[in-house]
């Protein structure tokens, strides 16, 4: 569960930096888009670099849902009997609703692919002009997109916080102090994640971005 949301964590990270080149004009948006279709030239042919790192995706998303799932069953077997009476447990928000967060998230990705990545579902849809195709996705006109988008990173973010958190446990770090350190660490990287993504469409909504 926690190496691959590492795995995860690390391409939300690329990905939100490329988001952000959109900043620097179509031109430079464009050919960063098309640098990564490139990606492994000439060694590699076409686009095999790119189709690797989204095979390498894949994976690390199925094997993340495959964690929790395993996990979910364990804690249900080891109590098959249920309580007479449960104290209520103290938690945060994140660790509450992890698992509505993860499928908000997955039918977030499967929407985004078909959207930005195939074309499908964008008004633009056109593989050559990238920057045009954000710049439609997230039109004035559009703004339940947008409210999607939003709804969907701000799940990330919950995500993120207890995971990262979560995940650092899980590698050792259990002392108090290194436990408030990684909730400190969890929060502001979560924050910081979150308004990377929500610039852009924000950025579009308000002409910003055009």
């Amino acid at each position: 569960m926690a190496v691959t949301g590492i795995m995860l964590v690390l391409f939300l990270i690329a990905h939100m930096l490329g988001n952000l080149k959109v900043f620097t004009g179509a031109t430079s948006f464009n050919h960063y888009a098309e640098w990564l279709r490139e990606l492994g030239a000439p060694l590699l042919p076409g686009v095999w670099a790119l189709w690797m790192l989204r095979i390498g995706l894949v994976v690390a998303v199925v094997g993340h849902i495959w964690a929790a799932t395993t996990l979910a069953l364990r804690a249900r077997a080891a109590r098959p009997v249920q309580y007479a009476h449960r104290k209520k447990v103290q938690g945060s928000y994140a660790a509450r609703t992890m698992r509505w967060g993860g499928v908000i998230i997955l039918l977030f990705v499967i929407y985004h692919i078909l959207d930005l990545t195939t074309g499908t579902l964008n008004p633009v849809g056109d593989p050559t002009r990238p920057y045009a195709n954000v710049v439609a996705d997230f039109a004035p006109e559009r703004w339940y997109v947008t409210l999607f988008y939003t709804l969907a990173i701000v799940s990330i973010g919950f995500h993120l916080r207890h995971g990262i958190f979560s995940a650092v446990r899980s590698l050792g770090q259990q002392t108090p102090r290194g436990e408030r350190r990684a909730k400190n660490v969890a929060l502001v990287f979560s924050v910081a994640l979150c308004a990377g993504y929500l610039v852009v469409p924000f950025a579009v909504l308000t002409g910003l971005v055009s």
